[in-house]
């Protein structure tokens, strides 16, 4: 006999499913990664529509079936309205999504990845910070959370500021992540060492990251 229980997460896929239905993954504290159905979310009206739509962060009641789980009810605390505004944010925000789905399982402990995913897109809004930056601060601290983090590259000759920047990266705790600056020189460096992480450590071409690379191709 299922049950119904709340879990704290955000919605990291929504398609539709059927005539009125959807189909969201929630990213959960409680739950790790975890697939469920909303009926009726895509009817007029409907108080489970916003609730399911990508970034939404907040407390959801869901129904554990036999094989699946039920969203019944939602309390949103967090839209992230501001990404959806800006297209280039939302693209962000999509590849950030896109990597906690690679990384993360059901039944598994993710409350690590799940506060850097928000705290991430907090990260995107906020005056003073370039996108570029927060991606590949997100990047490796992805990487640092999985258990994958190789360690500084021995070879070459890389800015000590760009050293004193990974290692906090890797040491930060996610609340204060996103705290430290670095002049524009270790930053281009921050940027290369995080490509470079991503295609060591992640075997998957994201659909997002493609666009991302081709506007920051051009900024």
């Amino acid at each position: 006999m299922g049950e119904t229980i709340s879990v704290t997460g955000m919605v990291l896929q929504a398609a539709p499913i059927g005539e009125y239905d959807r189909r969201i993954v929630l990213l959960t504290k409680e739950k790790g990664k975890i697939t469920a159905f909303a009926r009726g979310a895509r009817k007029q009206n409907s108080r489970l529509s916003a609730a399911t739509d990508l970034f939404a962060f907040g407390v959801f009641r869901i129904f554990e079936g036999r094989s699946s789980y039920s969203v019944t009810e939602a309390e949103i605390t967090n839209y992230f309205e501001e990404l959806r505004k800006d297209y280039e944010s939302a693209y962000y925000g999509m590849y950030f999504l896109e990597v906690a789905e690679y990384y993360t399982g059901e039944n598994n402990d993710e409350t690590e990845m799940l506060k850097l995913l928000y705290q991430s897109l907090r990260a995107l809004s906020a005056p003073g910070l370039e996108k570029p930056f927060v991606r590949s601060i997100f990047e490796i601290k992805a990487i640092v959370i999985n258990g994958e983090f190789p360690g500084f590259p021995a070879e070459g000759t890389w800015q000590e500021a760009t050293r004193y920047g990974v290692a906090y990266i890797e040491r930060s705790t996610i609340e204060k992540l996103y705290t430290f600056t670095l002049k524009e020189s270790s930053k281009r460096e921050l940027y290369l060492l995080a490509d470079r992480y991503r295609k060591t450590c992640m075997d998957r071409r994201f659909k997002s990251l493609q666009f991302l690379e081709g506007l920051e191709a051009f900024s």
